[in-house]
């Protein structure tokens, strides 16, 4: 079985939930980037990049630089907290509590059936999720633009080859708006209303 880590990047202004720190929001009980390490919590090594919060499992701490240059920064800063260039790394936004170990493990199978494949990642209704996908940690440390701050995942992204593996209802759906909070919640029970 190959080798692979996560990082999870749980930082981000939450403009759309009135700035609320968006990973602490709680859902059945737990917080947003619970639910996140719950998904990665087969992987050998862990990264969460953000301002540390209380976590129910152990894992490695880091930001990127500037604090708040965007989640390719993040992730830039997440892969330099892992000593490996081989193997697979998950990447994960901690927003998405429908994400869940069964669906990383659904990444994993899909890009070891396809060797020349840099990474796997979802696709909802036709639009890839460019934060829920496993990566071969080298093609993506092989393809990192020079400039990280402010620059768009597809400037990493998008000169990758990937399989598209498709998501359920469930996958899909992140935490942006108050709205979607309230219709995760409504399914969830103990979900209370506090951060």
């Amino acid at each position: 079985m190959t080798r692979w880590d996560a990082v999870v990047l749980a930082g981000g202004r939450a403009s759309r939930l009135h700035g609320v720190d968006k990973p602490a929001l709680r859902l059945g009980g737990r917080s947003l980037l619970d639910h996140a390490l719950d998904a990665v919590a087969a992987a050998e090594r862990v990264v969460v990049v953000g301002p540390q919060r209380t976590v129910t499992r152990p894992v490695s701490w880091t930001r990127e630089e500037p604090v708040g240059s965007g989640p390719l920064a993040a992730l830039g800063a997440g892969l330099s907290r892992l000593s490996t260039s081989e193997g697979l790394v998950a990447v994960l936004a901690a927003d998405q509590p429908g994400v869940t170990a069964a669906t990383v493990a659904r990444l994993r199978a899909a890009l070891s059936e396809v060797d020349e494949a840099d990474g796997a990642l979802l696709v909802d209704a036709g639009r890839r999720q460019w934060l829920t996908g496993v990566w071969r940690i080298g093609a993506l440390r092989a393809a990192m633009p020079e400039h990280l701050a402010g620059a768009a995942l597809r400037a990493l992204f998008g000169g990758l080859t990937v399989v598209e593996v498709p998501a359920d209802v469930r996958e899909g759906r992140d935490v942006d708006t108050p709205e979607d909070l309230a219709a995760w919640r409504a399914g969830y029970p103990d979900s209370g209303s506090s951060v």
